[in-house]
């Protein structure tokens, strides 16, 4: 039997707690079987606050996927929080950074098969000391700590409808151009090729790169990066043998026609990619990790604060992250 999954706390003021009850009790014959790293009591009290009828198991992980049908498994993390609903706190952060720590670690040691995480906020984290951007750097720099070599994390959307990669993440735009350069792209584009044959199982991917420019730079005319950076970039994955086409305009890279000529489009900057993405899929989106030596996906939201507590969050991208998490850990077991 393959190692369950680990489901990570995220923020406990969001809708994480509640989405993995709801993941719960929608549970399926065939779904995966997951275990949540966090306080059993505390999300006992949760349930009970939304009225949800979901017993709860304390287990270890090698028990999770025993206890699956009958109880959500949970995980103790050891590290109080209090999880107020809507009310965010640095208080919190040492369970949200532990939880993503135990989370890798126990797919280290082979005792989960994946990890899943939910959303996390980032102002308590950095107010609390969190030295990294975000999320994603975090797990790079968990992987190159636990496995013992460099790893550069890839952030991308998957869907079935669309998959999106970046070349740059969570940065101001302000920054965004002095930021796009050739070594950076290329390195992006071999880690997504390379995942798309091992993890997806597509033989040879096509990539669409994204000009940073309105109509890629219109031929320098507005502005150069996309002939001096970007196109000598898809030059160098062309000459790695890897099918990349580019720099192409963003704002007619994304429709029925165009999506059917690529696996994974390219975009150089966050909201150029992922508009697309989540305007197309928004409840099928799953944020899914490249480049690092295991799997991780996440809901392709946010903490939700405005709606916390309510019982109204919608578990759809969250089942999906499950979902792709238990396809990719099958596709790369040993």
């Amino acid at each position: 039997m393959a190692p369950p999954l680990a489901l990570t706390l995220g923020d406990p003021a969001g809708i994480g707690p509640e989405i993995a009850l709801k993941r719960w009790l929608a549970r399926k014959d065939g779904d995966p079987a997951f275990f949540l790293l966090a306080d059993p009591d505390a999300t006992s009290r949760a349930a009970r606050a939304l009225g949800f009828d979901a017993p709860l198991a304390r287990v270890a992980p090698e028990e999770a996927a025993g206890a699956f049908a009958r109880a959500l498994p949970v995980v103790p993390l050891g590290v109080a929080y209090e999880g107020a609903p809507g009310r965010p706190s640095r208080a919190d952060a040492a369970a949200t950074v532990e939880s993503i720590r135990r989370a890798v670690a126990l797919v280290r040691e082979g005792r989960a098969g994946a990890i899943v995480t939910n959303p996390i906020a980032k102002k308590p984290l950095y107010e609390a000391g969190f030295p990294h951007p975000g999320h994603t750097e975090y797990l790079g720099a968990l992987a190159t700590e636990l496995w013992g070599a460099p790893a550069r994390p890839v952030m991308m959307l998957w869907s079935e409808t669309l998959a999106v990669a970046l070349a740059t993440v969570h940065i101001p735009l302000a920054e965004v151009a002095r930021s796009v350069t050739r070594e950076g792209v290329v390195a992006v584009g071999r880690i997504v090729a390379r995942d798309l044959v091992a993890r997806f199982g597509i033989a040879r991917p096509r990539i669409a790169v994204a000009g940073l420019n309105p109509h890629a730079g219109e031929g320098g005319t507005i502005g150069r990066e996309d002939l001096e950076t970007v196109a000598p970039a898809v030059a160098d994955l062309r000459a790695e043998g890897i099918d990349a086409r580019g720099p192409l305009p963003a704002d007619t890279m994304f429709h029925a026609k165009a999506r059917a000529g690529y696996d994974a489009a390219l975009a150089m900057y966050h909201d150029q990619g992922l508009v697309a993405l989540k305007t197309l899929a928004f409840d099928q989106g799953v944020n899914v990790t490249l480049g690092l030596p295991f799997v991780r996906t996440s809901p392709d939201h946010g903490t939700a604060f405005d709606i916390a507590g309510r019982g109204i969050a919608d578990d759809s991208s969250l089942a999906a992250a499950l979902r792709l998490a238990a396809r990719l850990a099958r596709a790369t077991a040993p």
